[in-house]
């Protein structure tokens, strides 16, 4: 059942700004642009900053001593293994961008490399890697923590609806949260979701269509985007409507599965032992260079590049938290506080590292000693055009492609069934017919802008609105202490948490 003070209100908005964005998708996207450039100018060391504190709350939370508390009953067991849970976390907190930007990124740092003084160089290089590596691994994770132990403990330790709101009780009260305050907070947050799935959906649609040119398979045009994501849409829903334990795991399983043969296949047929001294010795230039990087801001040189990797992926990361961390809630009930903040750091960064050295690494072995010229072309091509250089090119890229069909398809049913819990009321198994009209309204969205344009101006809106958002991130960092401190007296004292006021 739909809670209709919340959905109601979404549908509409989306129907205006998708709407506007057919209308007048220019106009529209130029005025996003300037408000994302005055985000960034006046708030970058605000982004880096907080994104730095959600890094050390994790850690700091994981290491407590509230590290044993439980989100859910103190006898309650996980619901899935951990390989599944980690495969599920992984999938729909990263998606498709794994895949171009491991190669796409570090190429791009290696060729301008910023405060280095110079381009082109080995140490280039293992900064332009170290930066990739800042850029998606704990940063983006530490975020959807503070999300996701926030609404975990008002779910399954507090029978709270699965809902953003509630995250927010220890701090604003029942009351509040009931009302329309905690109605605007549910709204901005499925709004957020269905804009970045659309963009993320957009973006994946070019990278594939992008693949499909290079294998001879089809020329790229608005027929074949759209029936890709009319195809994907299919997939998507399918997989949403087999539910968690069926069509969202596996298919989340099959992600990880095909990357890691599609690792090897890089290592085996690459420079392998080039490879594994690079990846071994760029653990240390991290552990040497990740405080200072991790507060490092343009005040010197302006905030061009800064503006356009930092801060645009603490943006992206903060605008995606309400859905990946609301997604990691209702998956993780049974887990301790301590294996949700550091297994949901640790473990995925520690992926990212090994994908982003590995893949990032192998492209610059091609740039620096190899043929060259990757750095002339645009995102979606580096890929494809590193794994021609490789034995069994059309292999590896059939297998890339698979790969970014599967996380494509992954990111769009875990998004569709995580807006069907927010649009309910905080479901934790939302019907099957709004799993559906959710995952039929995102592929809508995306056609629409497919044909009309105006997917730059929703993803530059999109990021525009991590802004408020991060604010809210900050208050369930105060909320998940009330809260850890609650529990924590609660269990040793034998007083039911509910006797304790926050």
């Amino acid at each position: 059942m739909l809670a209709p003070r919340v959905c109601y209100p979404v549908v509409v908005l989306i129907v205006c700004f998708v709407a506007a964005t057919i209308v007048a998708p220019e106009p529209l996207s130029n005025a996003f642009d300037a408000i994302m450039a005055w985000i960034v100018h006046y708030f970058g060391w605000y982004y880096i900053l907080i994104t730095a504190g959600f890094i050390g709350f994790s850690i700091w939370v994981g290491c407590s001593r509230y590290g044993t508390l439980k989100l859910g009953p103190a006898d309650s067991s996980p619901d899935f293994s951990r390989v599944s849970w980690y495969t599920m976390l992984f999938s729909a907190g990263i998606g498709i961008g794994v895949i171009f930007y491991s190669t796409a990124e570090p190429i791009a740092h290696y060729h301008a490399a910023p405060r280095q003084g110079v381009s082109d160089t080995i140490a280039a290089a293992r900064y332009a890697v170290h930066i990739a590596w800042m850029e998606w691994g704990a940063g983006a994770f530490a975020i959807y923590i503070v999300v996701g132990l926030a609404l975990g403990f008002a779910t399954h330790r507090r029978g709270r609806p699965l809902t953003i709101r509630w995250g927010l009780e220890p701090l604003l009260g029942e009351r509040i949260v009931r009302g329309w305050v905690g109605d605007i907070i549910d709204i901005t947050a499925i709004v957020g979701t269905v804009f970045g799935l659309a963009t993320s959906l957009g973006l994946g649609v070019i990278q594939i269509n992008t693949g499909l040119t290079y294998l001879g398979v089809a020329e790229g045009s608005l027929a074949l985007r759209l029936a890709i994501i009319i195809a994907i849409t299919l997939a998507a829903g399918v997989s949403v409507l087999t539910g968690l334990t069926r069509g969202i795991k596996w298919l989340s399983n099959l992600n990880i599965a095909l990357a890691v043969l599609l690792l090897v296949f890089v290592l085996v047929f690459g420079p392998t032992v080039f490879l594994l001294e690079a990846v071994v010795a760029q653990f240390g230039y991290y552990a040497q260079h990740i405080l200072q990087s991790s507060f490092e801001t343009d005040f010197a040189s302006g905030d061009a590049w800064q503006s356009y990797w930092t801060t645009f992926f603490w943006a992206w990361w903060i605008a995606w938290g309400p859905f990946v961390g609301t997604f990691l809630a209702r998956i993780s009930r049974g887990r301790t506080v301590r294996e949700f903040a550091l297994g949901v750091l640790v473990i995925p960064s520690l992926g990212i590292f090994i994908w982003f050295g590995t893949m990032g690494w192998a492209a610059l072995h091609r740039e620096i000693f190899g043929a060259g010229g990757l750095g002339d072309l645009a995102t979606q091509q580096v890929v494809f055009a590193f794994l021609s250089g490789l034995p069994l090119a059309t292999l590896s890229s059939v297998l890339a492609m698979i790969l970014i069909t599967t996380f494509f398809v992954t990111s769009a049913d875990s998004g569709a069934f995580v807006v069907a819990t927010l649009s309910t009321g905080g479901m934790e198994n939302p019907p099957l017919a709004t799993r559906a009209l959710w995952v039929v309204l995102q592929g809508a969205v995306s056609v629409a802008l497919a044909v009309a344009g105006g997917l730059s101006a929703l993803q530059t809106a999109s990021l525009v609105g991590g802004l408020p958002f991060s604010v809210v991130m900050i208050a369930l960092c105060v909320a998940v202490v009330k809260s850890l401190r609650a529990e924590w007296e609660a269990a040793t004292t034998g007083v039911a948490p509910s006797a304790h006021p926050y």
